[in-house]
């Protein structure tokens, strides 16, 4: 499985906390994956952690000493290590935080080389929580994360519900090492060079559609396309990430499931049941993007009830076929005043050629941006990680965006759309 921000992490400086959670069984994983991407990393580790994992582990896997709190006031240091870090340091992980930890970062104790480096720290900081659900529901824990949420330099990963590993089924569950990845891409993509994170989408609601559809022909043939949903599933995350209430109505995926994580999903399969999300959702929205690659055409009639056979499949199909209705059409007639929307063109041929046939499809569906992206080159469009084409937007705007990663661009278009409506509000 390919992982979005391979290339936004290479060379980057990224430094690992960890704390008393099992959960930090599984950092491990994500500091492989960090170095495999080429990111330089650091690890820190605390006393309770260190009963958990191997400090020499961390070590190992990434190739730089693992830091403990005996190593804070060593003498053979010349400068505080926790100012030394914080300085080195373009991004801070702490997967996972305990409530401990959680709570002396909250009330600004630094009683530890971790709880230190994180009152010294002046770059981004993503937080990913772990800890039992009777824990993580206490009022003075939630306290705490709230405080946290309000810190513009902290990117908020909450846990997500699950089997803990104390056996009980709720919310504590730390997400999954890909997701915190695709957040540390995030989190240096939208950093400002004081180290804030944008947070622009705070209390906005973003409606995304994603994936491909499926047109079944009989129950064993259908019509689909090469979407994998890539490029819905960033968008809809990295506005999660800017501070948006992100509902995602989406096809099959090829993607990691917890890319979903954080996001209100609304799983489909065909035009029509899209169709019907989009009709449910539509009023809450501030924004919406139509990224799913919709099926084209559908049998007349819905799906043939039995296999058909080899003999007789050309003769049963032959006029049997109608268009699809064209969903971000539909999403522009019926909207409401205030609302934005950005829809996608996958186009074929040269860049004269995207751009001529772009101003037409936007021109024709009536949204306020459209991205006609190739699907023809080698190394992006359907099923890569790489994007880019011709945004246009308001007023004759023609925008060439190059081939870019999916997120980074995903972090162009909220941009774009943000900048086209800076007021976006459900206030109409």
């Amino acid at each position: 499985m390919k992982i979005e921000g391979n290339q936004l992490l290479r060379g980057r400086r990224v430094l690992l906390g960890v704390s008393g959670s099992i959960a930090a069984v599984k950092t491990p994983l994500l500091v492989s994956a960090l170095v495999k991407a080429g990111a330089e990393v650091r690890c820190i580790i605390t006393p309770s952690a260190a009963k958990l994992i191997s400090p020499l582990s961390l070590a190992t896997l990434s190739r730089q000493r693992c830091y403990q709190d005996e190593d804070q006031w060593n003498p053979v240091q010349t400068r505080p290590l926790h100012i030394e870090l914080a300085e080195w340091a373009e991004i801070v992980v702490v997967a996972p935080l305990s409530a401990s930890s959680l709570s002396r970062w909250a009330q600004g104790l630094a009683d530890g080389l971790l709880a230190s480096l994180l009152l010294a720290c002046e770059c981004p900081v993503v937080a990913a929580p772990a800890m039992n659900t009777a824990m993580w529901e206490n009022p003075a824990v939630h306290s705490n994360w709230r405080k946290l949420k309000h810190n513009t330099r902290v990117l908020p990963l909450t846990p997500s519900s699950g089997l803990l590993a104390c056996d009980r089924l709720g919310d504590g569950r730390m997400v999954d090492p890909e997701l915190i990845q695709l957040a540390i891409s995030s989190g240096l993509i939208q950093k400002s060079k004081s180290g804030i994170l944008n947070n622009d989408w705070q209390g906005k609601r973003f409606l995304v559609t994603s994936g491909p559809t499926i047109e079944a022909l009989d129950p064993a043939r259908q019509i689909t396309n090469r979407s994998s949903g890539r490029m819905g599933v960033l968008l809809a995350q990295a506005a999660r990430f800017r501070g948006a209430q992100v509902d995602l109505i989406h096809g099959p995926l090829q993607l990691p499931q917890s890319w979903l994580e954080g996001l209100t999903t609304y799983p489909v399969n065909d035009s029509k049941d899209m169709q019907k999300s989009l009709e449910l959702l539509q009023p809450f929205a501030d924004a919406i993007a139509m990224a799913a690659a919709v099926a084209d055409i559908r049998k007349k009639g819905g799906a043939i009830s039995k296999k058909l056979n080899k003999e007789n499949l050309l003769a049963s199909l032959d006029n049997g076929f109608e268009s699809v209705p064209d969903l971000l059409v539909e999403v522009v007639n019926r909207r409401p005043i205030g609302q934005v929307l950005l829809g996608f063109a996958a186009l074929t041929g040269d860049d004269s050629h995207i751009e001529k046939l772009g101003k037409e499809k936007k021109h024709r569906k009536g949204c306020d941006l459209l991205l006609a992206n190739p699907i023809d080159r080698n190394g992006q469009g359907f099923e890569e990680d790489a994007n880019g084409g011709f945004l246009l937007g308001p007023e004759e705007m023609v925008i060439k965006i190059p081939v870019t990663s999916k997120l980074a661009l995903a972090h162009q278009l909220l941009d774009a759309l943000i900048e086209i409506k800076p007021n976006i509000s459900k206030k109409y």
